[in-house]
């Protein structure tokens, strides 16, 4: 029997805009590849200015499709890179735990979220690289220490390693979920696929 006939609300569809940041080099587009390619990630080029992928994932009985951007983190990009942090729904913040500038380069990415969000947003706060553990510099413990101050998720993660990869994501649209009016307002995220639909119609 079909959904419809059989009286049965139609399972919920939302669309979620997801950013990524955090400074160069940290690994954010491999943790982007790994998490939506599935295969192992390619060697590392820089992001310049803005990119982004799609995700749909099913989350508590509700279809959620995640736009993921991914930002570039050299200073030269930053008033570009955060224009696009309006209108998120989510935050994934990026450092190296064998870097301690991109680790110290947190507070001010925060302070950048919650100038153009308010302090409700969800971010997820991830010390990425931990396959590197002889070039390590930042212990678990600090990473640890700074999410508890921030009160948000931390988890180490590893693209190379697909270490805590979907975990984070995961963890990140459950919290989306639960704030599920933010994502069914929908007003600031992009559908590139609806706006291509519509220059087609225009052009006939």
């Amino acid at each position: 029997m079909s959904r419809a006939g059989s009286g049965e609300a139609p399972p919920k569809a939302l669309r979620a805009k997801i950013v990524m940041a955090g400074e160069s080099c940290v690994g954010k587009t491999s943790i982007l590849q790994r998490y939506t390619e599935r295969g192992p990630t390619a060697s590392y080029i820089a992001t310049i200015g803005i990119d982004f992928k799609v995700k749909t994932i099913s989350l508590n009985d509700t279809t959620m499709q995640l736009q993921i951007w991914d930002t570039a983190g050299q200073e030269r990009f930053h008033t570009f890179t955060t224009s696009f942090f309006r209108g998120a729904h989510g935050f994934v913040l990026v450092y190296d735990v064998t870097s301690t500038e991109s680790f110290q380069g947190i507070a001010h990415w925060m302070k950048d979220i919650y100038e153009k969000t308010d302090e409700t947003i969800n971010i997820i706060l991830l010390g990425n690289k931990c396959d590197k553990e002889m070039e390590r510099v930042i212990p678990k413990n600090r990473g640890e220490k700074l999410a508890w101050e921030y009160g948000i998720p931390f988890f180490e993660t590893s693209a190379k390693d697909n270490i805590n990869i979907d975990d984070a994501f995961s963890v990140l649209a459950e919290e989306i979920l639960n704030k599920s009016s933010c994502v069914l307002l929908d007003v600031d995220v992009v559908d590139l696929y609806e706006k291509a639909q519509k220059k087609a119609c225009c052009r006939l």
